[in-house]
């Protein structure tokens, strides 16, 4: 095995399906006990990159190796280690809560000595007291959440993925989950999350941004904010789409978004500030407000996508 301390390395991982590339050539490794975010839109590449991880899906190219373990040639030793939760988590729906975690317990040979005390402390640890004999089918989504975590990890893996996990979940439980996440990562359990939630990727201690099959920035979510180039400044204006369409045509702006009511509009510099006020007045629009403002991933997702896409596009002009 290679060094315990990582938990996941990955090099050059690529997945073709036919002529198209999903997953092109990636590279991150996660330290032990650390929570890695792949972040991106619904097709960047993440489940596919996870699949392969996880030992369901051969690569086309590149390598990984995930608790030591070579994905293409060891897989059935990676799926005996691992915990493994998405969205669509196999949950029992004619079972009760305790009983669904009885039989996962069954199924990734917990010892039976060790079981009931097993079961009993993931009951606690998820907050299910008081609902573990209750049907699986009659739970809320949260409650059931928080039960496909506990199956997930009832043979105590040393890594977890989790794909998609909290979609469709409320915001608060969403947040209550990643507190449970937090404990195991504490205790050493290494994770590996994919979201498509900026908020979430917060939450992580390095994030790689995934776009179109791609690696477009991997650093920790306050690295990749502080390195957005230029400054963001927001717009509070009147007709915001119009005002949007103007301010892509000023040659010292970068990326425009619509966020609500309001525009967030990345410039060269702090003076461009009295620059986009003056074009905005002079074109008759209304500016109620205009600051700058810290970057969230969200502004860090766009301005690094549109910085990709000026670079292919340059490329393929070649």
């Amino acid at each position: 095995m290679n060094n315990a301390k990582t938990a996941v390395e990955v090099e050059q991982l690529t997945k073709r399906f036919g002529q198209f590339t999903a997953v092109n050539k990636i590279d991150f490794y996660i330290p032990q006990g650390e929570i890695f975010g792949l972040l991106g839109p619904n097709g960047a590449g993440k489940t596919t990159t996870i699949r392969m991880l996880c030992g369901l899906m051969r690569p086309d190219g590149g390598s990984a190796r995930v608790l030591g373990y070579d994905i293409a040639r060891q897989p059935e030793e990676i799926k005996k280690r691992i915990g493994y939760m998405s969205q669509k988590f196999s949950l029992y729906n004619d079972l009760s809560a305790l009983e669904n975690i009885k039989f996962y317990a069954a199924i990734y040979n917990v010892p039976e000595k060790e079981r009931a005390n097993r079961v009993a402390q993931l009951i606690e640890m998820s907050g299910l007291n008081g609902f573990e004999n209750e049907l699986t089918r009659t739970l809320s989504g949260a409650w059931r959440q928080r039960l496909a975590l506990a199956c997930a990890i009832v043979h105590n893996p040393p890594m977890l993925f989790l794909d998609e996990a909290t979609a469709g979940v409320d915001p608060v439980s969403r947040r209550e989950f990643w507190d449970l996440i937090y404990t195991l990562a504490g205790e050493g359990t290494s994770v590996l999350a994919t979201t498509h939630y900026m908020d979430e990727a917060d939450y992580c201690n390095t994030i790689g941004m995934m776009y179109e099959g791609e690696l477009v920035a991997l650093a920790s979510p306050e690295t990749i904010k502080d390195n957005l180039p230029g400054v963001l400044i927001q717009v509070d204006c009147s007709q915001v789409i119009e005002a949007a369409d103007l301010l892509e045509t000023l040659p010292y702006v970068h990326n425009v978004s619509v966020h609500g009511a309001q525009v967030h509009v990345t410039a060269n510099e702090k003076r461009d500030v009295q620059k986009i006020e003056k074009a905005l007045t002079q074109a008759g629009f209304q500016v109620n407000s205009i600051e700058i403002i810290q970057p969230s991933l969200d502004d860090a997702f766009i301005a690094i996508v549109m910085h990709h896409r000026a670079q292919l596009r340059e490329s393929s002009n070649d």
